[in-house]
C-alpha cells in the first residue's frame, strides 16, 4: 500500500484515535453511559490508531489526498 498520510496528519490520528478509546472509561461524560457509545467510540479510536500506524488511508486514496510528502 502506498503511503499518503504525513507525519502531522499521522501524529493527530495518533493522538484522537487514543483518545477517543479512553474517553468512555476516564471522562465521566453522560454520552457513554450507553453502550452504543463506548462501541462506536472505542471502533473508530481502533481506525485511527490503524491509520496512524499503516500511514494508509483508504478514504484519502478515493479523493486523491496525499499528505505526506513523496
Amino acid at each position: 500500500m502506498p503511503r499518503n498520510v504525513g507525519s502531522i496528519d499521522r501524529l493527530l490520528r495518533a493522538l484522537l484515535g487514543i483518545f477517543l478509546i479512553a474517553a468512555p472509561f476516564v471522562t465521566g461524560w453522560p454520552l457513554f453511559e450507553a453502550n452504543w457509545a463506548t462501541v462506536v467510540a472505542c471502533l473508530a479510536g481502533g481506525v485511527m490508531l490503524a491509520v496512524a500506524a499503516s500511514r494508509f488511508c483508504p478514504i484519502y486514496s478515493l479523493i486523491g489526498i496525499k499528505t505526506c510528502k513523496a
